[in-house]
């Protein structure tokens, strides 16, 4: 493949309402896909981050639960400080940025209209979807949500991880296939 057939490297973002639980835990199962252990990095990844809508928890670590679902899927070098979205920059960083529920995906499409007007265009601003899009079951909205598990028990991270792996591998699979733009 020539080089100007060589896709581009993309940055990913995954966004959830405190950075804890869901876009913590979306990240870190995406790293340990796009940069396992002992092998090089994906090519078509350069940089992977997460942050919250809110400000709740802005410098801890994920969720204890989180980490230990992770750890217990074999995933245990993942580290983060939660912090929030910062729309001047992060429309700028990432282009691909992921919400994890509809809500979130509302707030983001909003603080992406306002940027893409302060800006004159949607030139270099990142693009919005829903995690869910990819590998998710179709409903009303555009794809599956991954559901707050932060006040209820393990079986919450648990499919939030389920989810977090099958959305993941999906995105991987189009973004290979060249289809996201």
């Amino acid at each position: 493949m020539s080089e100007s057939n060589t896709p581009k490297s993309v940055s990913v973002l995954f966004v959830c309402l405190g950075n804890i639980c869901r876009s913590t835990m979306a990240e870190g199962v995406f790293q340990s896909l796009t940069r396992p252990d002992g092998k090089p990095p994906h090519p078509l990844v350069a940089t992977i981050d997460s942050c919250g809508t809110g400000a709740y928890h802005v410098g801890d670590g994920p969720d204890s639960r989180t980490m230990s679902t992770l750890s217990k899927n074999g995933i245990t070098t993942y580290r983060h400080a939660a912090r929030k979205f910062a729309p001047s920059s992060d429309f700028k960083t990432f282009d691909y940025i992921l919400a994890m529920d509809d809500d979130n995906l509302d707030d983001l499409l909003r603080l992406r209209q306002r940027e893409v007007k302060k800006l004159g265009g949607e030139d270099g601003v990142g693009q919005v979807m829903l995690f869910g899009e990819f590998g998710g079951s179709k409903r009303g909205g555009p794809g599956e949500e991954v559901q707050d598990p932060y006040y209820g028990g393990k079986e919450g991270f648990t499919a939030a991880f389920e989810q977090s792996v099958r959305f993941s591998k999906a995105f991987l699979e189009k973004l290979e296939q060249g289809e996201l733009s």
